[in-house]
């Protein structure tokens, strides 16, 4: 949870952070997206704001970096019991994603939400 009580369906951690900061500072504001989609599997896509059309289904999971991230609503189904974690690795990401030619990409890591997560949840914070 956050510091107010606020559970954060999504996450990033400091190298993702600082990735997105030069990202911003080269392409202006940003967006994510987490799809289950076939060409880029379900890695977590990112784009100059305006350059993806969030779609009705599209579900926003929260913000990193100050920037929204959207989830697909049936990826959603999925991974609702979890909170995303969003990583950079050495590698190539996304065709599509904005971080490829940094020779790095953005990972999903995942863990389970606590039973008192869960119950906040549940109790319609973001449901």
């Amino acid at each position: 949870m956050s510091g107010t009580g606020e559970v954060l369906r999504v996450t990033a951690t400091d190298a993702a952070l600082a990735l997105i900061d030069r990202l911003a500072a080269r392409h202006g504001p940003l967006m994510f997206h987490q799809s289950g989609g076939c060409c880029d599997g379900s890695a977590p896509m990112c784009y100059a704001r305006g350059e993806f059309i969030v779609g009705d289904y599209d579900r926003l999971l929260g913000h990193i970096g100050g920037m929204p991230f959207y989830i697909s609503g049936p990826q959603f189904e999925y991974w609702q019991h979890t909170q995303l974690i969003i990583d950079v690795v050495p590698g190539r990401g996304g065709m599509f994603s904005l971080e490829g030619p940094q020779g790095v990409r953005f990972l999903t890591r995942s863990r389970l939400f606590t039973d008192e997560e869960w119950a906040v949840l549940e109790a319609g914070e973001l449901r």
